[in-house]
């Protein structure tokens, strides 16, 4: 162990507590737990170490090193140079969160751009400062609408579409509340209903419907009808968003649509296996003191000149803990910040020729799946980038195969839904040009005919 202090100071500082060593400092910790024999490996240089991480990391192969058709919820987006060199400027890259407003106006300028681009890409009227990643701004969602009805309606319905772990992540924040029932709106053996096959079971005790757009299957459906009958029984709806698409299609608050929450690392977020991501959540102004995590607004002090305060931060560090609508700590600051500059950098018109691309090219490979022997696309309702396939083989045999030539291949979807065996759901994005589709297919083809 390195302990940089030298003798003399260790020894100044054990009298001025009134102890003659190290050891007197673990008196209370019984005497056979106290100093631990470890099996560790002998200890190493720097260069050693160095040579040993790089060797490990040499295991791991990226999307740098094969070409990839794989998303279920992380996709493999061009992320422009820019994003990484404004965001090492040292203002920004030690920055944790806005404790003292006053002295962080950057970063409370960049929280509020973000709030800015977010609410004009959801339709919605105010956005929140970020959350963890999609998973936790959906449970959030829950939260949200579980206290805007003060617990008295139990039920949140979820669609059967809707990303497998982002249903774990809600009921890991909300299946222990008292009085809440999460159900979902369709039968695990047909996970691919519509949206609409919800309404029967909207009522007076529902608090959330909660809906993907498009959908964990790639699907874009029209939300006006289910939007009406959730209003008529008094329901929130809210929308998991995918956000490259909804620079395409209609956005969630013209559906009338109450939450929108999603995922944001398609939005200059490198897939980084795994992670950090960002969370986006948006809200209708009326919702805006339920909403958790924070907001930033923007003023003039008492010269006429512009600043940025935190106007809002309804969670348990700043107000009564049993007041709290959050436990979120922190703002996920430097991914919103990606975010930002990435949209910034594309605004509105490249923003929707990159999601053009996505679109052209994942109905250009699914045409061409399509008819190939042995496969067939699953469903003809309109898709964004993702699609689902159905193979002729097991799904993890194939990208076995597929890995072998180069390629990270779809997500098994027997992995959550057991009755989609065999079925394969492919993600297309501007990264992957036409002789890499093309080679794909052909891939395939051999696939079925070994």
């Amino acid at each position: 162990m390195f302990i940089p202090h030298t003798q003399d100071e260790t020894e100044a500082m054990l009298e001025a507590i009134g102890v003659k060593k190290l050891a007197d400092l673990f008196t209370d910790v019984p005497e056979k737990y106290r100093f631990p024999k470890l099996d560790l490996p002998e200890a190493l240089t720097e260069m050693e170490v160095l040579a040993e991480l790089k060797e490990y990391a040499g295991a791991n192969e990226s999307v740098d090193d094969l070409v990839c058709f794989l998303g279920a919820g992380a996709y493999n987006h061009y992320v422009p140079a820019a994003i990484d060199s404004l965001l090492r400027r040292s203002e920004f890259y030690t920055a944790y969160t806005p404790y003292q407003p006053e002295i962080s106006q950057g970063t409370l300028q960049s929280i509020f751009e973000f709030q800015s681009l977010i609410a004009n890409l959801t339709g919605m009227e105010v956005a929140n400062a970020s959350h963890y990643d999609g998973a936790t701004a959906t449970a959030e969602a829950g939260v949200m609408a579980y206290h805007n009805f003060r617990g008295k309606r139990s039920k949140i319905l979820l669609s059967e579409a809707i990303n497998p772990q982002y249903k774990e992540v809600l009921c890991t924040y909300m299946c222990g509340y008292e009085n809440i029932h999460i159900e979902s709106g369709s039968s695990k053996q047909d996970p691919f209903t519509a949206p609409d096959s919800l309404i029967p079971q909207i009522d007076g005790d529902t608090a959330l419907v909660l809906v993907q757009y498009p959908d964990f299957f790639g699907r874009v459906y029209d939300l006006t009808a289910l939007a009406i009958k959730a209003h008529e029984q008094g329901a929130l709806l809210g929308v998991i968003a995918n956000p490259t698409a909804l620079g395409l299609f209609k956005a969630p608050g013209e559906f009338g649509t109450d939450i929108v929450v999603g995922e944001g690392q398609p939005l200059g977020i490198p897939l980084s296996f795994g992670g950090p991501y960002l969370g986006f959540f948006a809200t209708r102004k009326e919702f805006a003191r339920k909403i958790s995590g924070r907001l930033v607004g923007e003023t003039e002090d008492g010269q006429g000149r512009k600043g940025y305060v935190l106007t809002l931060t309804a969670r348990e560090q700043h107000i009564r803990r049993e007041k709290a609508t959050s436990n979120i700590c922190t703002n996920q600051g430097l991914m919103s910040l990606a975010a930002t500059i990435y949209l910034s950098l594309l605004g509105k018109h490249g923003f929707r020729q990159v999601a053009s691309l996505c679109y052209q090219k994942a109905h250009y490979a699914a045409g061409k799946l399509g008819k190939l022997k042995g496969y067939k696309l699953v469903s003809s309702t309109p898709f964004f980038h993702e699609f689902v396939l159905q193979c002729p083989r097991p799904v993890s045999e194939i990208n076995a195969m597929l890995l072998d030539q180069g390629f990270l291949g779809g997500y098994d979807l027997s992995k959550d839904f057991p009755t989609l065996k065999n079925q394969m759901l492919l993600a297309v994005t501007e990264m992957n040009n036409k002789d890499q589709i093309d080679a794909l297919v052909e891939t395939l083809a051999e696939v079925h005919n070994d």
